[in-house]
């Protein structure tokens, strides 16, 4: 396993105006026109960054979210002009609407805990009664939240978005047609792959008055998959689901006392675990892209990554 995963980018490129550093993106601003993204392997679960690095995430992130990207490309435009580097996007500089468009087709992660609960109200869709953890819901649901910029993101319903002015009603009925026709798109690419798209979560923002696709799609980090063979037989026999998403890190730290609540220690990300994580990442590359994966070259990747 490589030593030096990504953790930090402090690079000068030309025409730099600021630098904005996300829980795992560090993102160049370039005159206030264009946008350099690097994906970094950084790893972040209840919106707290890990204090490990995971070898090769980013580069997983940012191949699968150009492929993705691309094959959405025909139902709404994105932000990408080139990726010149297994780590690197470059892209237009849009306004991000300040809501991140969640999508479920499956009652698993946070819509099984609100459930579990006794809540039926999940951001305005009325759940039925009687489901079980990663049944299939009767029809996917759109469950935005909002994009703190510290601390946690928040469930907030179409109506409360609109009553207080964060989207227009008329955009925020566009986002919501495309996110409804990019699951569909994601769930058919991920049952050709013998996967499950079980929820994800879009991005949009807007680049002289139209609307793009922004950000990551359909990356372990935005979304969930299971698998498609044995997940009737599980969920008739009451057993957990095998899944390939970042949930798995999430119980792995609830497991030992963290969820990112004040006064929790992070547990020790020992090298083993460090090392499963990651090729737990490399595993979702290939099962969802059907393409073996090549891992970059990490013994100078700083001036690999800025040669570009």
């Amino acid at each position: 396993m490589i030593t030096n995963p990504i953790t930090q980018t402090d690079f000068n490129f030309e025409g730099t105006k600021d630098v904005y550093r996300g829980k795992v993106r560090d993102i160049y601003n370039i005159q206030d026109n264009c946008l350099v993204m690097i994906a970094s392997d950084r790893i972040s679960a209840f919106d707290i960054v890990l204090p490990r690095a995971i070898p090769y995430k980013g580069q997983v992130l940012n191949q699968i979210a150009s492929k993705m990207l691309k094959a959405t490309e025909d139902i709404v435009p994105n932000w990408v002009t080139d990726v010149p580097d297994p780590n690197v996007t470059i892209g237009k500089r849009c306004e991000p609407f300040q809501i991140e468009m969640v999508i479920r087709g499956y009652l698993t992660g946070h819509a099984w805990r609100e459930y579990k609960s006794g809540n039926r109200n999940l951001c305005g869709n009325i759940m039925p009664e009687g489901l079980n953890e990663h049944d299939k819901l009767p029809e996917p649901i759109i469950t935005p939240t909002t994009k703190a910029t510290e601390g946690h993101d928040e469930d907030i319903s179409a109506e409360e978005i609109i009553s207080q002015e964060i989207v227009s009603e008329e955009d925020y009925n566009i986002l919501a047609d495309y996110t409804k026709k990019l699951f569909q798109r994601g769930t058919e690419i991920a049952a050709n792959q013998g996967l499950i798209l079980v929820d994800t979560k879009y991005e949009f923002g807007k680049y002289e008055g139209q609307i793009y696709l922004i950000d990551e799609i359909h990356t372990p980090d935005s979304s969930r998959y299971f698998y498609t063979e044995g997940y009737e037989e599980r969920q008739q026999n009451g057993e957990g689901q095998k899944q390939l998403s970042k949930e798995f890190v999430r119980e792995w730290l609830m497991a030992n006392g963290f969820q990112g609540k004040e006064g929790q220690i992070i547990p020790e990300m020992t090298d083993d675990f460090v090392e499963q994580v990651s090729n737990r990442y490399i595993e979702l590359y290939e099962q969802i892209t059907g393409e073996s994966f090549n891992k970059g070259d990490y013994s100078e990747v700083m001036t690999r990554i800025e040669n570009t």
